[in-house]
């Protein structure tokens, strides 16, 4: 028998080399296959709109090669939004796939622009596609469009979307060309069931070797599946996962009614925004106003909307005066509908008409609607071919910015708002999603945006209150006089729809701090001073009017006396204050008589009497309250460390004291652990005389500043009393605190 021989080294050796070069021969086969180089990406687009700009942007990201067939040329593929068709687009393939017909190893995707992203890149795109091992993949989704009876001739599918869809695919150029010459159809026929037909033909797509893209491998079709596609964060980009067949798409495609949706993920896909990196595209596309002179700024109409009764009015048309901005380049067109407010209109005419290039005033005598009013201010900026940018601005709108309008223009959007919400509140001027009816739902990033947790430029589907437009958008795009009358609906939402159905995005810009909104819904105009009252609903904008400018030096260790063993004086109320809480005590008009029966008080009796009106008797008992909490209490813990109050108080009242009424208190002490005194005018104009003087010190405060606050223990140590007043109206507000 013959002897098996043994392998020396030598063969061994051989052996790994034949294997080293075998193994890299299919390597280089493979990445052969994978060459971008071999790939090229059609869609159809006739205008460059804002999806179509995104889509691109996309591909350049991942630097595939891209030609656009139709641009520049007349739709005439039907309103495939809402009814068959899209022929156009296979017409447009058929003339493009002939020039390719020959080149047996270029792989060819096509895919539509409007409402596509891409999120993933070339050689990802490629292996995938090999893996399918077919010559031509389309999309698939779960409907079957436009021809629901031929759903039961498709192949059946045990997991995965059964229908196709021809949004998207990807083959073999010589395959797509011999598919797209047996078009033979008009323009507005559809596409989709041109292809359908023939897939649907066994003989044809097994000639053609086409198969579907069941588990969304390449494919995404959001219709149908929107609680299936998320957002997966990766350090540098961000893709979207199907959670049903834990696949990572390379093309999002928002078919049907799901271009919000795409709109949520085009926010994030592939790189616009990113934990790491935060908004990566907020940068591109700037408009520079920085070295423009002031008579070549672009010209904007201000639209300003008074719909209803708004707290801080006055405040607000003083702020139209404070924009950064050249103001002969400025227009303010004023639609008041409340009769309320045409005296602070009329308080601030003058001013406002001397600062804007023109003014235009439509009252409330013109009984215009809401969205007429709407309609005819955007109608003035769409009909002068000079105005640039139309911002209009609702009264509840508090612009903290002076630049606000420069930066929303350096944006160089169609349409952008400045990103507003209520202090404190999650309410805002946008919605980062729809309910199915049409109305507000939140999205899952909505909180985190308001918040200011993640910054950026967002495309939403609603915005309000306050936006800028391009004037070339209304008069190329926007051009229907009725934006927001057209359906019976608020006048937002209908412009809001109006602009979503052009295909026109609606940015909010979070990226600056912008201002605040103010709340409306109890701003009671039957009050005298109403704004009083508005501590609560909006804190920030009363505080601006009522809290004197140097109260917060005081809580920084700065800007009190103490004149007297720990009694301390510290400012704390404005003048207007001062002025609007007196004349609201004196319209209610119902003083005490400065006698020990009172019947407002529990047991009916006073010890020390006076003349007064109880806070809770003009309905303003809770307000002062909360003005306690949030102003006096961090003095207090300031000015006596290791005390601390819970701000409560039963006896808050307004004191007046005259000659011949009740000129002065005797001596006492209060019933409280501390006791606030606020002057409410001035010595030597108002009145005369007054003061208060701790008898156990022998310590006197002769001359109390109007809208300062003496603040002393009540009882125990600081026996006291009122000076007499000499002559005029003394005016003190008086709280008894943590009885």
């Amino acid at each position: 028998m013959e002897r098996q021989r043994k392998s020396g080294p030598g063969s061994a050796i051989a052996a790994a080399v034949l294997t080293s070069l075998v193994m890299g021969a299919v390597v280089a086969a493979e990445q052969e296959s994978m060459d971008p180089g071999k790939l090229l990406v059609l869609t159809a687009a006739t205008e460059e709109t804002e999806g179509y700009q995104r889509f691109l942007r996309t591909a350049k990201y991942f630097n595939y090669t891209v030609k656009t067939l139709g641009l520049g040329e007349d739709w005439r593929g039907g309103d495939v939004a809402r009814t068959v068709g899209g022929g156009q687009k296979v017409r447009w393939l058929k003339a493009e796939m002939k020039k390719h017909a020959n080149e047996e190893d270029l792989i060819v995707m096509f895919v539509d622009s409007y409402d596509v992203i891409l999120a993933g890149g070339p050689v990802e795109l490629l292996r995938k596609f090999r893996q399918f091992d077919s010559s031509l993949v389309f999309s698939a989704e779960s409907f079957c469009w436009p021809e629901w009876s031929l759903a039961e001739k498709y192949p059946p599918v045990a997991v995965g979307n059964r229908f196709l869809n021809s949004g998207g695919f990807i083959g073999y150029a010589s395959i797509i060309n011999r598919v797209v010459q047996l078009w033979k159809y008009k323009d507005d026929d559809d596409d989709q069931l041109f292809y359908t037909r023939i897939y649907l033909d066994p003989a044809l797509r097994e000639k053609y070797g086409i198969t579907l893209d069941h588990k969304s491998k390449i494919f995404q079709n959001l219709n149908g599946a929107i609680d299936e596609v998320v957002l997966k964060f990766e350090p540098t980009r961000v893709r979207a996962r199907n959670v049903a067949y834990d696949t990572l798409p390379v093309i999002i495609h928002g078919n049907g009614p799901t271009k919000l949706q795409l709109n949520y993920l085009g926010n994030y896909i592939p790189n616009v925004w990113t934990y790491e990196g935060g908004c990566e595209v907020c940068d591109q596309g700037l408009l520079d106003l920085s070295s423009l002179a002031d008579d070549s700024y672009p010209h904007v109409l201000i639209g300003v909307f008074i719909e209803q009764p708004t707290p801080f009015l006055l405040q607000f048309l003083q702020r139209l005066l404070t924009f950064d901005y050249p103001y002969s380049r400025l227009s303010l067109f004023i639609h008041n509908r409340e009769v309320y407010h045409e005296q602070h209109i009329q308080a601030e005419w003058e001013e406002l008409r001397g600062a804007f290039d023109s003014i235009k005033l439509v009252g409330p005598e013109e009984e215009l609607s809401e969205g007429e009013a709407r309609n005819m201010a955007m109608a003035l900026c769409r009909q002068d071919a000079d105005c640039d940018y139309y911002f209009s601005i609702d009264a509840d709108v508090v612009v903290v910015n002076p630049e606000i309008l420069q930066i929303l223009i350096q944006e160089n959007k169609k349409v952008i708002a400045p990103m507003m919400s209520r202090h404190g509140k999650l309410w805002s001027n946008f919605w980062g999603a729809l309910s199915p009816d049409g109305y507000y739902a939140r999205s899952e990033d909505y909180v985190e945006l308001v918040q200011g947790k993640r910054i950026g430029v967002w495309n939403v589907p609603y915005i309000s209150q306050v936006y800028l437009l391009r004037g070339e958008t209304l008069r190329s795009e926007l051009v229907r006089q009725n934006v927001f009358t057209l359906d019976d609906t608020d006048p937002d939402m209908a412009f809001c729809k109006s602009v979503r159905e052009k295909g026109i995005f609606l940015h909010i810009s979070n990226r600056d701090e912008f201002g605040r909104l103010l709340s409306t819904a109890s701003f009671n105009t039957s009050r005298l001073h109403p704004e009083l009252w508005q501590i609560m609903e909006n804190p920030l904008d009363w505080q601006e009017k009522y809290i004197h400018e140097d109260y917060s030096q005081v809580l920084e260790g700065e800007h009190y006396t103490q004149p007297c063993p720990d009694v301390y004086w510290f400012p704390v109320f404005t003048d207007q204050m001062c002025d609007e809480l007196v004349e609201e005590a004196e319209n209610f008009g119902q003083w005490s008589g400065g006698k020990h029966v009172d019947t407002r008080l529990a047991g009916g009796y006073e010890n020390v009497p006076t003349v007064d009106i109880h806070m809770n008797q003009i309905g303003f008992e809770k307000e002062w309250l909360r003005f306690l909490q949030e102003y006096i209490a961090p003095v207090t813990e300031k000015l006596y460390p290791g005390y601390y109050t819970k701000a409560r108080a039963i006896m808050n009242f307004m004191v007046r004291y005259r000659p011949d009424e009740q000129p002065f208190l005797r001596p006492h002490h209060d019933s409280s652990t501390f006791t606030i005194n606020v002057a409410l005018n001035h010595k030597g104009v108002d009145y005369e005389g007054g003061g208060c003087r701790f008898i156990r010190y022998n310590c006197t405060v002769e001359s109390p500043r109007k809208g300062w606050s003496l603040m002393h223990p009540g009882r125990l140590t600081h026996y006291h009393e009122g000076l007499p007043t000499t002559s005029g109206t003394r005016y003190i507000m008086v709280s008894f605190v943590d009885p």
